[in-house]
């Protein structure tokens, strides 16, 4: 399944791009006056396939993992968060299902490796890997085989989405201590040291910092995990639901469905993703820049702007569901104006 996506990813469709791009030019306003919204929605254009793209239906994917690194001292909060979280996003409660609801998007809540069992729940989909990943600073997260079946989750996630109608996924998860995994992850890619990339996360002190940090250049030192070979990354330093994304977007690409990219965590899984398949990254929109410490390093590797910088460094998908919101505003504007000859507007005398 994996291989069979990523041969799936086609370049975007230059013609409908261009046509939007000529119709931006004739809207009555200077030619470039809404900025990177006229970007964005030219962008989506060619992401979609279609010169006046529609954004109707919206889903945020919130997925959850626990991680053994939380051994280390690495989080302000305990394991059992997670859990408890899952419950209040299922419950309706949580950040990401107010902004959900605000943006018009539905929540897709991923049990992807939670310790534990969680209650059944007619909107969980239960697709655990395993209960946690192992400690990364001790050895190996998950076998190179789990690697895999966490990716293939994440295309089967989505894929089940895009049956339902979906035109953008945007990116969301819960795991206590996932900042960690996430940064060496980062380390391992950029080739940049834990402590320009490590964060405080749910808001360690100090102390909670340097074990961070230090947990981290253990885990790049015990597992050494290979830049050229993204599998490898991810096995050796990830987490459950990090493949999980990182096979969304997968999944997503290889049906020329938009993908909005949240914080810290979710900008990881597109590490990987686009190690895995480049063809993946023109369908990468970052909503924003995260407050987490290296965020802006993940952002350039990956050559993505961010729409929107608020300090925000909740996840969940918090950032993603606004940045939906601005998409849907880039393709009205877009697709209501009039031009200037629909209008009896005089252009600019050339």
């Amino acid at each position: 399944m994996l291989e069979r996506t990523i041969s799936r990813i086609q370049p975007l469709d230059a013609e409908a791009a261009a046509a939007a791009q000529t119709r931006q030019n004739t809207l009555t306003k200077p030619p470039g006056s809404l900025g990177r919204l006229e970007e964005l929605s030219v962008r989506l254009a060619g992401i979609l396939g279609q010169p006046l793209p529609a954004i109707d239906d919206k889903v945020i994917v919130t997925m959850a993992g626990d991680h053994g690194v939380v051994e280390e001292g690495v989080s302000a909060y305990p394991q059992e968060v997670t859990s408890q979280m899952v419950l209040n996003f299922l419950g309706g409660g949580a950040a990401i299902n107010a902004l959900a609801r605000h943006v018009g998007a539905r929540v897709i809540v991923v049990d992807m490796g939670v310790k534990g069992d969680l209650p059944p729940h007619p909107d969980l989909l239960s697709k655990k890997v395993a209960p946690g990943t192992a400690n990364i600073a001790r050895g190996p997260a998950m076998t190179r085989e789990q690697a895999i079946r966490s990716l293939e989750v994440g295309i089967e996630v989505v894929e089940a989405e895009i049956g339902r109608g979906l035109d953008i996924v945007g990116l969301g998860e819960m795991g206590i201590g996932n900042t960690t995994p996430s940064a060496a992850i980062a380390a391992a890619f950029t080739g940049e040291p834990p402590d320009l990339i490590a964060g405080r996360g749910t808001g360690v002190d100090d102390d909670g910092l340097v074990r961070k940090i230090k947990a981290i250049q253990a885990a790049l030192a015990v597992n050494q995990p290979d830049p050229d070979d993204a599998l490898d990354v991810l096995a050796k330093v990830g987490g459950f639901e990090i493949g999980g994304l990182a096979g969304v977007i997968l999944g997503a690409a290889a049906h020329r469905k938009a993908v909005m990219v949240d914080g810290f965590i979710s900008t990881a899984a597109a590490m990987v993703a686009v190690s895995l398949a480049p063809a993946a990254k023109p369908y990468l929109i970052a909503a924003h820049r995260s407050q987490e410490y290296g965020h802006g390093l993940m952002l350039d590797w990956l050559g993505l702007h961010p729409l929107i910088d608020l300090d925000m460094r909740l996840g969940e998908g918090t950032g993603a569901a606004i940045g939906i919101s601005l998409a849907e505003a880039a393709c009205k504007a877009l697709a209501e104006m009039a031009t200037f000859d629909e209008a009896g507007v005089s252009d600019k005398e050339e």
